[in-house]
């Protein structure tokens, strides 16, 4: 009865069943981005020597994308593995940042407002990069079988699927989709228009809410108390 109603669900909100793909280049984009941003950050807010991250983003990003242009139903195991390993590293690089960056405000650590300004924003915008990230490989078992009679049920109720009419038929969420949904994540700290229907998608929104607003207010404010 379950998959009966799973796949009446997915008829009325309009999923296609068969022959999707979803282009790789704007998760390594995205990828690319957050590399950028963190290779600028200050030397005390990166993990071990500064080329260890990015040498190891980049051994993944570049091959990733190379074999995998375009996501898809037949794609070997490795290549989610992959993905799911390179979405890790950058987040494990912005959260250590993170914790870097709080540890260098309570100890004074930094030379000016200024500097506390530029890398906050850039730990802030690496946070809405990389749950991007998450959401589109995870949102219903990922871009390869995303759209395809086998998917799971949808993590993500985008307000297409909630009123139909507002989408083209057999719509599908692709990736600007995910990264609008992290951006107003962050920025609302809660959900704003597309709503998280599993627990891991309400844990990971909480995660990235709870980030944003200890970079935002406590890092931020403090740098504007004393920007010089």
């Amino acid at each position: 009865m379950k998959d009966v109603m799973s796949s009446g669900a997915r008829e009325e909100h309009g999923v296609a069943t068969a022959g999707r793909q979803e282009p790789q280049w704007p998760a390594s984009l995205t990828v690319l981005g957050a590399l950028a941003l963190y290779i600028t950050l200050p030397g005390k807010l990166t993990i071990g020597p500064g080329w260890v991250i990015p040498a190891l983003e980049t051994a993944l990003v570049v091959p990733l994308t190379i074999t995998a242009p375009v996501r898809h139903r037949e794609e070997v195991r490795l290549i989610r593995f992959a993905s799911l390993l390179l979405i890790a590293l950058v987040n494990l690089a912005n959260v250590t940042s993170l914790v870097l960056l709080v540890h260098v405000v309570l100890a004074g650590q930094l030379e000016s407002g200024r500097q506390l300004i530029f890398s906050a924003i850039q730990i802030w915008l690496t946070l809405v990069l990389v749950f991007a990230l998450w959401y589109w490989e995870l949102d219903r078992g990922g871009p390869s079988v995303r759209g395809h009679a086998d998917e799971r049920d949808p993590d993500f109720l985008f307000p297409q699927m909630a009123t139909p009419e507002l989408g083209q038929p057999n719509w599908m969420p692709s990736f600007i989709d995910y990264l609008y949904v992290s951006f107003t994540d962050a920025t609302a700290f809660s959900p704003t228009d597309t709503m998280p229907l599993t627990p891991w998608a309400k844990v990971l929104m909480m995660v990235e809410s709870l980030a944003s607003i200890t970079t935002v207010v406590m890092v931020a404010g403090r740098a504007v108390n004393i920007l010089k």
